[in-house]
């Protein structure tokens, strides 16, 4: 059975929690090769991308999940995205000198948002304020606050896989024992090294955990890069910045030259490719080019 680039759900039978593991390698790979990012950049952008593909697997909807993490410290901005099929990409934008390392030092002070764009119906988004050493404290802040639901996650990242873990609980009558139930589990969830999340197949990593507990793991799920720009998009972005804004930037330049934050995809617009999006009212094919 694979055991990269997937995610698994499990339940505790006999307790009121779920949980999700989740594995990247040649996801991680793709993402990260369409940047050169820092290594301690590099490292929040993996365990980002971990996050935003366990928080996918905690609701029902069809679109976008949309985890961001703004500070005022060199890493000004963290982005990571997964639809509900698991289709993962990110990217980070930083100072030119990189100084410190950690999330908290990167981020500085600042905040986290989440936010779930649906196929259809309005966007939802949360936001809470950047707190503790590493991302999953903030993800688990805004479970705190927003579904009152108490959750833990570990994540990690290296060169070669992004991975990690994730516990919550589930709505029970019997405060007192879903309390005890959760601090138990949490507490031998809390013994997984780095090592056994990036390395240890599912299977192997929740048998050492919690073999003395009854545990139903369902079907694995398959996650992969995937980048949603296109010519389309990007002409439609166009569009939006009106006529007149457009050729004036085309006299600055002989074209406009617009890249992907997600998959550094240049896409090229000159004065006939102008033309025809501004003389259409939708957008059909254009001679863009992308790199």
């Amino acid at each position: 059975m694979n055991t990269k680039d997937v995610l698994r759900r499990f339940l505790f039978d006999d307790l009121a929690i779920r949980g999700e593991w989740v594995n990247l390698t040649d996801s991680w790979q793709t993402a990260k090769k369409n940047h050169t990012y820092p290594e301690a950049v590099t490292e929040q952008l993996g365990e980002a991308l971990a996050a935003v593909t366990l928080l996918s697997a905690t609701i029902k909807f069809e679109g976008n999940l949309i985890l961001q993490a703004q500070g005022n410290g060199e890493l000004n901005s963290l982005v990571a995205h997964s639809s509900h099929e698991r289709d993962i990409r990110g990217w980070a934008r930083y100072d030119e000198k990189i100084t410190v390392e950690g999330f908290d030092q990167l981020l500085g002070d600042g905040k986290m948002l989440i936010t779930i764009k649906p196929k259809q119906g309005e966007p939802y988004q949360g936001i809470v304020p950047l707190v503790g050493e590493k991302i999953e404290t903030a993800i688990e802040g805004y479970f705190e606050q927003s579904e009152q639901l108490k959750t833990r996650l570990w994540l990690f990242a290296d060169e070669n896989h992004a991975a990690g873990l994730f516990i919550q609980e589930l709505p029970n009558k019997d405060a007192t024992a879903a309390a005890e139930d959760w601090q138990h589990i949490e507490a031998l969830a809390n013994t997984v090294t780095q090592e056994e999340l990036l390395q240890l197949p599912c299977e192997e990593m929740l048998h050492r955990l919690f073999h003395e507990e009854k545990l139903r793991l369902f079907e694995p799920e398959t996650v992969q890069f995937k980048c949603q720009c296109s010519n389309e998009k990007l002409s439609a972005t166009l569009l939006s910045l009106g006529k007149a804004a457009v050729e004036e930037l085309l006299i600055e330049q002989e074209e406009i030259i617009a890249e992907c934050e997600f998959c550094s995809s240049k896409y090229h617009f000159d004065k006939i490719d102008v033309a025809q999006i501004f003389s259409k009212p939708t957008v059909d094919s254009y001679s863009t080019t992308k790199h």
